[in-house]
């Protein structure tokens, strides 16, 4: 799965038809589950960058359920995804994310990312809820089965998408199968990890410090913050 992630820099993704917007940035290093993050996609008005919530909520859903990930296998059989799959793709930017090792009662967090650190972006969907004359565009994070690398901590991990893949990921013409394909498990020899404070597991936590090297930790109260 994919719970918490980081995007500390506003590299420019360049697609044809693409308009850069000039969104205000601020560098993250703990995004989490249902706050704002940065993706990429057609949301109306033709590619563009906008900030939509974290916690996908189906457009037809009455209890506004928000689904944080999605599995690959099971994209185009489930109702909450299926349509948005088929109709409303995106890119979610990123340049790592984190993992958990449970180890006895406690869970230790890892960081993960590029083996040259540089950016990249997870394969999304989107959709629209609208409740009156209030509406909330909301996305997902797709997942595949784990590399090597994540495996022996999670057996799911985000699923990432080559830099030459994300026009054809956007393209409404594409066709599910090629989709499909282009969700496998990233190669755990281009990616690199190592062990962070517990302090991640604290949304309200958002500093660089977040993601130094701890190889162990004195005591249960992280002292970084």
């Amino acid at each position: 799965m994919c719970g918490r992630f980081t995007l500390r820099s506003r590299d420019r993704i360049r697609l044809k038809g693409f308009r850069n917007s000039d969104l205000p940035f601020e560098r993250r290093y703990n995004i989490a589950p249902t706050q704002n993050v940065l993706a990429v996609g057609d949301f109306g008005s033709g590619l563009e960058t906008a900030h939509i919530t974290w916690g996908l909520i189906p457009s037809w859903s009455a209890e506004a359920k928000a689904f944080i990930n999605a599995r690959a296998e099971t994209l185009e059989d489930k109702p909450s995804f299926s349509d948005s799959f088929r109709l409303r793709r995106c890119l979610i930017p990123a340049d790592g994310f984190f993992e958990w090792e449970r180890v006895g009662r406690s869970k230790r967090p890892f960081y993960f990312q590029l083996q040259n650190e540089s950016q990249f972006a997870f394969a999304g969907i989107w959709d629209e809820r609208r409740s009156g004359e209030q509406s909330i565009k909301s996305c997902a994070i797709i997942t595949t089965p784990a590399n090597e690398l994540i495996e022996p901590l999670h057996d799911r991990m985000p699923a990432i998408l080559r830099r030459e893949s994300y026009e054809v990921w956007l393209d409404p013409k594409t066709d599910p199968g090629v989709l499909k394909r282009m969700l496998a498990p990233f190669p755990s020899s281009k990616m690199k990890s190592h062990p962070v404070s517990s302090a991640v597991n604290y949304p309200e936590n958002d500093s660089a410090a977040l993601l130094m090297r701890v190889d162990a930790e004195v005591g249960t109260t992280p002292s970084l913050f």
